[in-house]
């Protein structure tokens, strides 16, 4: 069972859920228990009912609560988590990074929603690389594309795709049997 750091919590505290919108349609007020109890699961049984999913983001189509939740998903990547939450935090990322404000937000003067992800996951593209590097095939091959959509710096992005796409290969090759 995972614990939630100093990290976590000070990311989560600093912000106002209630006043933020949801992809579920109402406040965000209760997204950050989700965030606690996926942290702290043990299982996936754990997590039934906590997800992200829908209240962050609905296929990519970002709501307000989505760029407060960048800076909570990089401060949990950025300690210890167990794998099943590290993969659903990395996949929540890669699906804010490359997203855009959802009709309604835009109705509402949010339509840069995905710029603000974008933006905030560059400040955190260290810990993105980290756990590529030290992941699974398949977070490697999400942090290759989040350092695609977020990374200004070509040269740096042009260097580090291939490393984790590498990695991503390299993870997922069959070992032949001797």
């Amino acid at each position: 069972m995972g614990v939630i750091s100093e990290l976590v919590r000070a990311e989560l505290d600093r912000h106002d859920w209630d006043a933020l919108r949801c992809g579920c349609g109402g406040t965000a007020g209760h997204v950050p228990t989700m965030f606690e109890a996926i942290i702290e699961a043990g299982t996936p049984g754990d997590m039934v009912g906590h997800t992200l999913d829908n209240h962050l983001e609905v296929g990519t189509n970002l709501f307000e609560v989505s760029v407060p939740a960048v800076g909570v998903l990089l401060a949990a990547l950025a300690g210890d988590l167990s794998p099943l939450a590290r993969a659903e935090f990395m996949i929540t990322l890669w699906r804010l990074a490359s997203g855009e404000s959802h009709s309604t937000e835009v109705a509402a003067g949010r339509a840069g929603l995905g710029d603000e992800c974008r933006a905030g996951c560059r400040e955190g593209l260290w810990v993105v690389g980290r756990t590529g590097l030290t992941g699974s095939a398949d977070e490697a091959e999400m942090a290759a594309d989040i350092v695609e959509f977020i990374d200004l710096d070509e040269e740096r992005s042009a260097y580090y795709q291939p490393l984790l796409r590498d990695r991503t290969r390299t993870k997922t090759k069959r070992r032949r049997a001797v």
